[in-house]
């Protein structure tokens, strides 16, 4: 069987792409609020947000939880990491995947102030817009996708 290969059009992300790359799909076509929140914290940051992962297509997604659930062994497994394409916030513009490690240190210091919430705990790098975290601070994070009543199906 041969495999789809997903470029840039449906969401993959050329390396070394920023947050302000409009010209990426994957940067373009998030959800217009997390994206003015992701620029307005990388302006004030002392570090680089790299874009590792943000809307994404839902062949794209489908690819990837494909790929999941063989390296993981099982959809139950695979849901730890990789949501499916119906379920997804990467798919609805609503998540982004973030590096390096500096950049997710300084949001998980300061991505409240701008409502930037890690959502899994497993994830450091996925964070999703909750604007109400700049008055009340962010949620708790679930443990991992899995435990998230979002993407039960």
């Amino acid at each position: 069987m041969t495999r789809p290969i997903h470029g840039p059009a449906d969401g993959a992300v050329p390396e070394d792409t920023t947050v302000f790359d409009d010209e990426v799909p994957a940067v373009a076509n998030l959800d217009p609020a997390l994206l003015a929140a992701l620029r307005k914290a990388a302006k004030d940051a002392d570090v680089e947000f790299r874009v590792n992962g943000g809307w994404r297509s839902r062949a794209y997604q489908d690819g990837l939880r494909t790929a999941a659930v063989s390296r993981h062994g099982s959809e139950e497994a695979a849901a730890r990491w990789v949501a499916t394409p119906g379920k997804s916030a990467h798919v609805s513009g609503d998540a982004v995947d973030i590096g390096p490690a500096e950049a997710q240190a300084w949001l998980s210091e300061h991505g409240a102030e701008y409502g930037l919430c890690q959502i899994y705990a497993n994830e450091p790098w996925h964070y999703e817009l909750r604007p109400e975290a700049v008055v009340h601070g962010c949620p708790p994070m679930y443990p991992d996708p899995s435990h998230d009543p979002r993407l039960r199906e």
